[in-house]
């Protein structure tokens, strides 16, 4: 019989996952990494864009170090609410304490009454189609496939609405590129810039004839949350942040060759048909803003304020938050949190959230808790205007281990569990593993790497 031991759950095995689990292994506890796919990366693989080569192939580093602790125990192709129940994680297993830390996968429905009945036909969301193009070229991809058309569109405002329009340029001009019988990949677009690409072939954006993507946001290019302002910033100090994002955006702009509309909310659907008769979006209206401070006012019908804008697709990008599991309480579109400082879930067991799963935020490193350290490099890296990976990942995981310390603290003040419980535990993991496959993890990781 083994030893009385605290048992902790993780639910996701990325960066604030991995981070958790590390520091409950080292104080001596059993950790259950209970991870949906066949690996723990989460968005580092699926959600950020292929061409953060050396940033992934860093984070990916990192979490295996975390996850390769002895005390831990990771369980793939687990979901919770399918192969284990929430019953059976927050009681029936008996474990000390559960933290969750599955992110947030499920993208904010667009705003436009009725437009999610076109999802498929002209309407595409971020998560999709970043997972799509991570993924297409993957040998044994069986998910969907997009035709990226030129003048598509995209909603959002955010460094993934950004994301999005590189994926969409990058599509067009590589198209165009092999066409002429030049290869350019991803992460050289992303690297150099598409004017430095086509001079060096001796091209021009017209002669290509590409218009490109526009991207379609409801406030002012100062509004982008690409620099955090804080709440007690001095009206200077808030004015020059301000100005430091427009220039941020001007860079991506000029760099990918992205079209950008401020002050612009969608409001309604353009409707055409197919060749088959059915239904699909050509477009949004969209409302024209004034901002007045940070206010904005609708700008009237009668006075111009409502524009039609045909697409042949658009992509939302306005957001993520968590999926729902069948027994976690809700509050919206997020998690019901009892206590937002300490992450604790609104259910009489110990369960709380960390990370993504808390904000709702789909960005690797974004969380209520988040240091500027970690925006600085994110910035630097996501917009590819630096080249900062280790210091990303670094200052990631720093935040991250400092946001879990507390938790997994208060996790292990419970009584110990006996050893029979403890190898009822372990007797469950290693039913799962029989099913998957499982053996340990660097075998695992080794015949699953991405």
């Amino acid at each position: 019989m083994s030893e009385g031991q605290h048992v902790v759950a993780i639910v996701g095995g990325a960066v604030a996952g991995s981070e958790a689990a590390f520091l409950a292994a080292e104080k001596g506890a059993l950790v259950l990494v209970v991870e949906q796919g066949a690996r723990p990366y989460g968005k580092i693989e699926d959600g950020l864009p292929r061409w953060h080569v050396a940033l992934r192939e860093k984070e990916y580093a990192k979490i295996d170090q975390n996850l390769s602790h002895p005390n831990v125990l990771f369980v793939p192709h687990t979901r919770v609410g399918r192969e284990l129940s929430w019953e059976a994680l927050v009681g029936e297993l008996g474990l000390s304490a559960v933290v969750l830390a599955n992110g947030a996968w499920r993208d904010r429905p667009l705003p436009v009454p009725g437009v999610d009945r076109f999802v498929g036909r002209g309407l595409l969301y971020q998560n999709p189609f970043i997972y799509w193009f991570n993924h297409q070229t993957d040998v044994g991809y069986e998910g969907p496939r997009y035709e990226v058309p030129d003048r598509a569109i995209v909603v959002g405002g955010g460094l993934a609405s950004i994301d999005v329009v590189k994926v969409i340029n990058f599509e067009l001009y590589g198209r165009a590129l092999r066409e002429r019988g030049i290869e350019v990949d991803a992460e050289t677009m992303e690297h150099e810039g598409l004017p430095d690409i086509l001079a060096r072939h001796g091209l021009t954006r017209d002669e290509l004839g590409i218009h490109g993507a526009t991207l379609y946001y409801r406030r002012r290019a100062e509004d982008m949350p690409l620099v955090s302002v804080d709440a007690d910033s001095s009206a200077a100090r808030a004015a020059k942040l301000e100005a430091t994002r427009v220039k941020l955006l001007t860079k991506v702009l000029e760099k990918y060759l992205v079209h950008f509309e401020p002050l612009m909310a969608p409001m309604a659907p353009l409707v055409t048909r197919d060749a088959d008769g059915g239904e699909r979006l050509a477009g949004l209206v969209f409302r024209k803003n004034e901002a007045r401070g940070k206010e904005l006012v609708p700008i009237a019908k009668e006075d111009g304020g409502e524009v039609e804008v045909y697409a042949p697709l658009v992509v939302s990008s306005i957001g993520s938050i968590p999926e729902p599991v069948t027994g976690v309480p809700m509050q919206g579109e997020l998690y019901r949190w009892r206590d937002w400082e300490s992450g604790a879930l609104d259910v009489a067991a110990e369960v709380y959230g960390l990370g993504n799963v808390l904000t709702g935020k789909g960005n690797i490193v974004e969380s209520r808790k988040n240091s500027k350290k970690v925006m600085s490099a994110l910035v630097a890296t996501r917009l590819g205007l630096g080249d900062e990976p280790q210091a990303l990942v670094d200052a990631a995981h720093d935040a991250a281990r400092a946001e879990a310390a507390p938790v997994v603290a208060h996790a292990l003040t419970r009584p110990l569990l006996d050893g029979a419980a403890v190898d009822a535990i372990r007797a469950w993991v290693h039913e799962r593993w029989r099913a998957v496959g499982y053996q340990d993890y660097p075998s695992w990781m080794a015949s699953h790497r991405p």
